[in-house]
């Protein structure tokens, strides 16, 4: 069986690709921080609680559209913060479309239409309870539109450099599994790398929503299922199509990853009993 993530030894590229993820002390992608290691999680300050808590309340129906929040005081008292705390993080509500202020009129939630759906708080949120079916399909909509193209267009473009730490993703995903923080961390990279070697601005801004995409669904159906399917094998072939510079191959691959992926999350989504 071939060796993965490696292509032809023909091509020049695999012995360079093969010879950086042997560097840095012999250990693939030790030299590249952020792949082998995830995040240091960001302690949430208090008035960022204060905007989760109001915000997914909004995304979960508890609190509609078109409702108004109470006055300053009144909510700060009942969620035990100070008016600081409180105005703070209606701040990060208004910036990320759920909420309006308007002065003497109070804070009212805005149409689901004005909500920036693509923030990456926002899927997290989405994400923290059972996510909304239509709101999944969607999004993957929205994948299956981009990320093939992507694909295509760094089969083309991509640079020794960029194929390296792709296969230090996969390894990783390999080696960590995606049950935890790291593995998923690789997986959200792999596919962020893929975006930023299309060299197309417009695609490239749409990285760290595309990137939280992968980690919350990736996230919920670890969570959601006691043994879900291994995903490597479809993200090997997308690698291996964008290694040998195949666009036609990159581009199918990429399809058959996300329509496998949705079916996976709604097999996830099934085996939740409904929040709501």
């Amino acid at each position: 069986m071939a060796a993965r993530w490696s292509p032809s030894p023909t091509r020049p590229s695999a012995h360079a690709l093969q010879s950086q993820l042997r560097s840095a002390n012999g250990a693939p992608g030790a030299g590249r921080s952020g792949l082998t290691k995830p995040k240091a999680r960001k302690v949430e300050r208090l008035h960022e609680e204060v905007a989760r808590k109001i915000g997914t309340a909004i995304l979960n129906g508890s609190l509609a559209s078109g409702a108004t929040l109470g006055g300053e005081i009144e909510s700060s008292d009942r969620m035990g913060v100070s008016r600081t705390a409180y105005r703070e993080a209606l701040k990060i509500l208004v910036a990320k479309g759920l909420i309006e202020s308007r002065p003497k009129a109070g804070s009212r939630i805005t149409a689901r239409t004005q909500w920036n759906l693509l923030d990456p708080d926002i899927l997290a949120w989405m994400f923290a309870d059972q996510p909304d079916e239509k709101f999944v399909k969607d999004l993957f909509e929205l994948r299956h539109v981009l990320e093939p193209v992507a694909a295509g267009l760094a089969a083309e473009r991509r640079t020794p450099e960029q194929l390296a730490e792709m296969a230090d993703c996969l390894r990783v995903m390999a080696s960590a599994g995606l049950a935890g923080a790291e593995g998923q961390e690789a997986d959200r990279q792999f596919h962020r790398l893929i975006l930023a070697a299309c060299c197309n601005e417009a695609i490239v801004s749409l990285g760290s929503s595309i990137g939280a995409a992968v980690r919350w669904t990736t996230h919920f159906k670890q969570k959601a299922q006691a043994s879900p399917r291994d995903p490597l094998p479809e993200h090997e072939a997308v690698f291996e199509a964008i290694a040998r510079g195949s666009s036609t191959d990159a581009i199918k691959a990429m399809q058959h990853l996300l329509t496998l992926a949705l079916d996976d999350m709604n097999l996830a989504a099934a085996a939740v009993p409904a929040q709501r």
